[in-house]
């Protein structure tokens, strides 16, 4: 229950029908993907956040498969990019070509012009490749040859890349990984989960069947309705004060940026909406801040880069305590 001062700007009937639509696409997606629920619940929360995701995993533990589910339990147009080192921004965004029929240039459109983007392996094109997502991931557009277009709301970027398999790859410059407001890491099922899925394909009934949950418009309204989600200056102070810590630790060379708070804060209120909440708890910053921060966070040159980022965060979280704005005078 929130304090009795609070104000939230959401009323109770509406928070429960956001947490049933959201609880919907967890379940319709889980009867597709057989894997741990942890990643379906993040990606749920980035997307209710406005945000993008950087899935790791092995391959065969079916990212591309949750993706697909997403998309169509989203009710979104989808598209899938696989990236390749002989991929070119122009293969992502589009290009002007000749129509002889119009005898004029006209736009085809490239595959970035979808609602849900898979970008499969993002890390196998190099970094001109890579660029072309900068704008789409943070301003829901592209620039083609001067003429910038706006791109299907709402708009996600699910990117997955194999941690283990670095031979003929690009790592992802860090203004690139700064634009993924989460990096979801994917492990293997559950040996019941590995069952059932055996069992499935070992049937005539390869695939649970998939339903369309929400619409583009019901996306876009669960997203407006985060916005006003509310937020106490003590988080605010919280957020902050968790990113400054990471800016501080002689363990990293670099910290969270104002974009990663941003989006932390961001994120922890798509959470809140998710359990039908119409305040965020610290509780909420806490679960997100290992998924939210550790990708943007380098490690310092004398410093075992396995694992930094996580130790990082978590040593932010037990020297940085949540103080109420009461303890604080």
């Amino acid at each position: 229950m929130p304090p009795a001062d609070m104000k939230t700007l959401i009323d109770d009937a509406t928070l429960d029908e956001a947490a049933r639509l959201c609880a919907e696409v967890r379940a319709v997606v889980g009867a597709a993907y057989l894997g741990p629920s942890a990643p379906i619940d993040l990606i749920l929360t980035s997307l209710v956040a406005r945000g993008h995701v950087l899935i790791e995993g092995i391959p065969g533990v079916a990212k591309t498969t949750l993706a697909k589910s997403f998309a169509y339990a989203l009710g979104c147009a989808f598209r899938r990019i696989q990236f390749t080192p002989d991929l070119l921004p122009s293969d992502i965004s589009g290009t002007y070509v000749l129509d002889p029929q119009k005898g004029q240039f006209v736009l085809r459109e490239g595959p970035i012009f979808a609602q849900v983007i898979l970008a499969d392996e993002i890390n196998r094109a190099p970094p001109k490749t890579q660029s072309a997502l900068l704008e789409a991931m943070q301003e829901a557009q592209v620039t083609i040859e001067g003429e910038t277009r706006p791109l299907p709301q709402p708009f996600l970027v699910l990117a997955t890349q194999n941690p283990v398999d670095h031979e003929g790859t690009y790592p992802l410059p860090e203004a690139q990984i700064d634009r993924f407001t989460m990096r979801v890491r994917m492990s293997y099922p559950g040996a019941a989960a590995e069952r059932k899925m055996l069992r499935r394909y070992a049937s005539q009934d390869v695939a649970a069947p998939l339903v369309r949950v929400l619409d583009p418009s019901l996306v876009l309204r669960l997203q407006a309705l985060a916005r006003g989600v509310h937020v106490d200056d003590e988080i605010i102070e919280y957020v902050v004060a968790l990113c400054e810590h990471t800016r501080m630790s002689r363990r990293l060379a670099l910290g969270a940026s104002p974009r990663a708070g941003l989006q932390l804060l961001e994120a922890s209120k798509a959470r809140a909406l998710l359990d039908g909440r119409g305040f965020v708890l610290p509780d909420d910053i806490k679960a997100l801040a290992e998924p939210v921060l550790c990708h943007r966070l380098l490690p310092a040159a004398d410093v075992d880069s396995d694992g930094a980022g996580e130790a990082a965060v978590r040593d932010a979280l037990l020297d940085v305590s949540f103080r109420p704005v009461e303890a604080q005078r």
